[in-house]
């Protein structure tokens, strides 16, 4: 049993572009005054932003998040920040009473909400990542923006060499499970293409097309053998077994023996370096012998 390389950490859309920046006219900042400027004031209307901002050692520029952000990042509910919309409502009228120099956003996106934001007049940052290297290139560009290259280089190494140890594991042994992993129940999603990658790294095979809409009936013809559930925003609260029950899933594999799971949703679904809790879970999901018991996951109920 090999307890995994730690990482700096606390406690869904296809798009083409890892990152979108847009730049507009700021109250705050004339750009032909200084060439060296960094945002001094951000807003962050996504958990895996402010994540990123954490690691990089630059929490302290933050001025305002979701509460989304509050739950996945304790440091920033400590009431010195402003609560505002995330980027799926956000409204520009809070935006600008922060005073911003910057917003980052990231997927999902409504259109209206990007007008939104666009109209508080302040630089955006937009990010839509969807792979393991997609993340990497957004904590890089967070990095280049607020001056911390360096700061932003050892995470993604840490990031890496987690994966890696794992995948050295992995690769000795002969099991390789076939994994359905759920990013939410109704419609049924699988999980996006990141989670794909470390359910491989894990040992697995993922079932399905990352981050599409599937049924039921799919997946129960494909006979699983491990489910994992992690669903947006529900943080450990999927109700395992009434999804089975639900799905008359209880002859598959994974049911039978017992192998149907909850990992908490900010492991999997913020893009951040919170993905190695996540792989420690998924790793321990699938190869229990080889690898501890993590936190964030919870087994369904014999």
């Amino acid at each position: 049993m090999y307890p995994l390389t730690d990482v700096p950490v606390s406690a869904p859309e296809s798009r083409s572009l890892a990152a979108l920046v847009v730049t507009s006219a700021s109250p705050t900042y004339n750009p032909s005054l200084d060439f060296n400027y960094t945002p001094r004031r951000v807003v962050s209307l996504q958990p895996s932003a402010t994540v990123t901002l954490r690691d990089l050692g630059r929490l302290d520029r933050l001025v305002a998040c979701t509460k989304y952000c509050a739950d996945v990042c304790p440091e920033v509910a400590d009431g010195a920040r402003v609560i505002v919309a995330d980027s799926w409502s956000a409204q520009a009228e809070q935006i600008i009473a922060a005073t911003p120099d910057l917003v980052i956003a990231s997927v999902p996106y409504q259109v209206e909400a990007v007008a939104e934001i666009l109209k508080a007049g302040v630089r955006f940052l937009g990010l839509a990542p969807r792979t393991l290297e997609d993340i990497y290139r957004d904590i890089m560009v967070i990095a280049g923006v607020m001056d911390a290259v360096a700061e932003g280089n050892g995470i993604i190494a840490r990031m890496r060499e987690a994966i890696e140890v794992v995948r050295s594991f992995t690769v000795t042994t002969d099991r390789s499970p076939l994994v359905f992993c759920e990013e939410w129940g109704k419609p049924l999603i699988a999980s996006q293409p990141w989670v794909a990658e470390l359910v491989e790294a894990a040992g697995g095979r993922f079932l399905g097309e990352a981050g599409k809409v599937t049924s039921a009936e799919e997946v129960a013809n494909s006979q699983p053998e491990v489910l994992l559930a992690a669903w947006c925003g529900a943080g450990d609260r999927v109700p395992l077994e009434r999804i089975v029950e639900q799905r008359e899933w209880q002859n598959l594999p994974a049911v039978r023996e017992g192998r149907v799971f909850c990992i908490n949703d900010e492991l999997l679904n913020t893009p951040a370096s919170n993905l190695i809790d996540g792989l420690r879970a998924i790793a321990w999901a699938l190869q229990p012998e080889m690898f501890p018991q993590p936190r964030g996951i919870r087994r369904i109920s014999d």
